[in-house]
C-alpha cells in the first residue's frame, strides 16, 4: 500500500468518488455533497493498491495548532486491513510538522472503537447527520 496526495484531476475524481460511495451514497446524498469548501484549503490523502484507491483522508487546519481529520473513507473490501490506522499515523505526522499540538475529529458513533485505540478520546457529542448518523467529537494531543 502506497499513501500519496491526489495531484491530477483524475486523481481527485477517483478521490471524491470513493468519498462520496462510502460516506454519501448510502444515505442516497447526491453526488458534490461530498465535498465542501475547504477542499482547496486542505490536505488530501489517497491509499493506493497498485493502481487501485482503496482509502482517503483529509486533513484541514481550522485554528492555530489544531488540525482537524476529515471524510476518512476506506474502500469496505479493504476495511479491517490496517489501511485506516496507516492514514491517520500519516496526517498525524503532517499536522506536526505543521505545528499542530492537537488533532480533532468527529467521529460517527460505528467508529469510535477504531479512534479510542488510536488515543483519542471523546469530549462530546456532537452532530447527527442525516437525523441517523451520530458523531462524537474527538481529540487527541500531538
Amino acid at each position: 500500500m502506497e499513501l500519496k496526495e491526489p495531484t491530477t484531476s483524475e486523481d481527485f475524481e477517483k478521490y471524491f468518488e470513493l468519498r462520496w460511495r462510502i460516506l454519501r451514497a448510502p444515505w442516497k446524498q447526491l453526488k458534490g455533497r461530498e465535498q465542501d469548501d475547504e477542499e482547496d484549503r486542505s490536505y488530501h490523502i489517497m491509499a493506493m493498491e497498485n493502481d487501485l484507491l482503496i482509502g482517503v483522508a483529509r486533513l484541514q487546519f481550522p485554528e492555530q495548532n489544531i488540525a482537524q481529520l476529515r471524510y476518512m473513507a476506506i474502500d469496505r473490501r479493504y476495511q479491517n486491513k490496517g489501511i485506516g490506522r496507516e492514514i491517520v499515523a500519516y496526517m498525524e505526522d503532517i499536522a506536526r510538522k505543521n505545528n499542530a499540538e492537537q488533532l480533532i475529529l468527529h467521529a460517527r458513533d460505528n467508529a469510535l472503537g477504531f479512534y479510542e485505540k488510536l488515543g483519542y478520546k471523546i469530549t462530546e457529542k456532537s452532530y447527527l447527520l442525516f437525523n441517523s448518523i451520530q458523531h462524537y467529537k474527538m481529540r487527541k494531543e500531538l
